[in-house]
């Protein structure tokens, strides 16, 4: 087509304009497909997206407020004064000083920064009674239970800090018995949780669709609390704190965005020791970390069977950095309790090695729970020992009696890139899925396993790829069934 004369000039700047924008356009859907590609670059820009806790400079010294630094005085009113004039004048640091300090439940409100100097330690209470009963989660099921050590419903802008001691002072002799472990000081007659009146009708209930506020537990029910716990909170932090002795999980945001964890140590080897379990939250960040724990290191969770269901809040972009993993079930772990799914998961830099370190990635569901599980990218991991396998995908994972259900579960898109093993344990992946739905899309890449019995053990499992990966110092073949 010829344009008119006079139209010659402004064609030409059309053509220009229009070639410019097409170029634009073109460069960006090259960026967007690469970025669509490249899970890295999605989790930086899920890193750079979550706000910083900021607090103002202001300090309330809870010795000012009548604390006693004996290991023996109740101090649990005079945290709850602190706490709660530090957030009536809009903020700040509630100060713990050097010494020992005996509360019970501690409960964080918005803009309060719970701080503990160096040569601090807050000692918790081994009485029941000293944990009021509030609304909160038991292995993937919503309750109203003992409230957490440290609480915290609905606030922003919150943090616990300091290289302060975290004491729950658990042991054989008190909340573990609970357990019902017999490793854990129980002994036959002695109530526990797994009395056919306790786990077993909060299940139940939230299986029947029994309002939360209905399942009341608390005395006489044994169900253990949790450590740390952010419900449904925004914008958090726990930083540099050594944590000992839980009675139960240990770091447990639920319903929780934003929130990151950052040089927090974690020594604690009762029963259902997890040191930190992301449940229904998104945008966590777990960093400069040392888990050396009775259970699983890492558990990202999602909800148990139909109270998952019911919630349906996927965890998703849970970060993981520059960690290191002592004893436990499994270093990064998802699941069991994983209904509503996990996807964008992100390891990467960690080093995990003991000969009680069963797993180092590991997920585990059955047809109880169903769930999307994907998305899940782990890369630079220096793995000294693992007692079982190096990469565990479970469908059938099964305690607590028969887990066999109509919800047959989804695993896919798993990569491990540049790992190096020492000492693999029995298998290098141990992948089992349903011929209805295979775990599907497995890649190793530049991955070296050494000391390790088997190569791997497969059942319905579709697209596991190696990529200069070795096992036992032989390259191992694609399988593409």
């Amino acid at each position: 087509m010829i344009p008119p004369k006079n139209l010659t000039f402004n064609w030409i700047v059309f053509l220009t304009a229009f070639t410019v924008v097409a170029v634009s356009c073109a460069k960006r859907t090259s960026s967007v497909s690469s970025n669509a590609l490249n899970p890295w670059k999605k989790m930086d820009l899920v890193l750079k997206s979550i706000p910083q806790t900021h607090f103002l400079d202001k300090v309330y010294n809870i010795n000012n407020f009548g604390a006693v630094a004996d290991g023996k005085t109740l101090n649990t009113e005079v945290f709850q004064k602190a706490i709660k004039e530090c957030a009536a004048n809009g903020g700040g640091q509630v100060l713990v000083p050097n010494g020992k300090y005996l509360t019970g439940a501690i409960h964080l409100e918005s803009n309060v920064n719970l701080h503990l100097e160096d040569h601090a330690e807050i000692l918790f209470s081994l009485n029941p009674k000293d944990y009021p009963i509030v609304h909160t989660s038991w292995e993937g099921t919503e309750v109203m239970n003992y409230s957490p050590l440290i609480y915290a419903k609905n606030k922003t802008n919150i943090a616990v800090t300091g290289k302060g001691t975290l004491n729950g002072q658990a042991d054989s002799t008190n909340w573990w018995i609970w357990s019902g472990g017999k490793n854990y000081g129980w002994k036959k007659g002695i109530p526990s949780q797994n009395d056919p009146t306790n786990r077993e009708v909060l299940v139940d209930m939230a299986e029947k669709g029994v309002p939360v506020a209905e399942r009341i537990f608390g005395e006489g029910r044994y169900l253990r609390p949790n450590f740390i716990e952010f419900f449904e909170c925004n914008t958090a932090l726990i930083k540099d704190v050594t944590i000992i002795n839980s009675p139960f999980w240990i770091l447990h945001p639920i319903k929780t965005n934003n929130m990151i964890i950052d040089g927090v140590t974690v020594n604690s080897h009762g029963p259902n020791n997890d040191g930190c379990d992301p449940e229904y939250s998104q945008n966590i960040v777990i960093k400069n970390c040392t888990f050396n724990t009775g259970d699983d290191c890492i558990a990202i969770k999602s909800g148990r069977d139909a109270d998952g269901r019911r919630v349906a809040i996927p965890s998703k972009n849970i970060i993981v950095q520059n960690c290191k993993m002592i004893d436990g079930h499994g270093g990064v772990v998802i699941g069991s309790e994983i209904s509503a799914g996990v996807n964008n998961v992100f390891v990467e830099n960690c080093v995990m090695d003991s000969p009680n370190l069963d797993r180092a990635i590991r997920i585990k569901t059955n047809s109880k729970r169903g769930g999307i599980i994907e998305d899940i990218f782990v890369r630079n991991l220096e793995v000294g020992t693992v007692k079982e396998c190096v990469l565990k995908l479970n469908m059938f994972y099964n305690v607590y009696g028969s887990q066999t259900g109509n919800f047959i579960p989804t695993i896919r898109n798993v990569s491990l890139e540049n790992v190096n093993v020492k000492n693999g344990g029995k298998y290098s992946v141990w992948a089992e899925g349903y011929a209805a739905s295979p775990v599907e899309n497995i890649t190793l890449k530049n991955v070296k396993i050494q000391k390790v019995d088997s190569v791997y053990l497969l059942k319905n499992v579709k697209n596991i790829n190696f990529i200069n990966t070795y096992i036992n110092e032989k390259k191992v073949e694609s399988i593409k069934h």
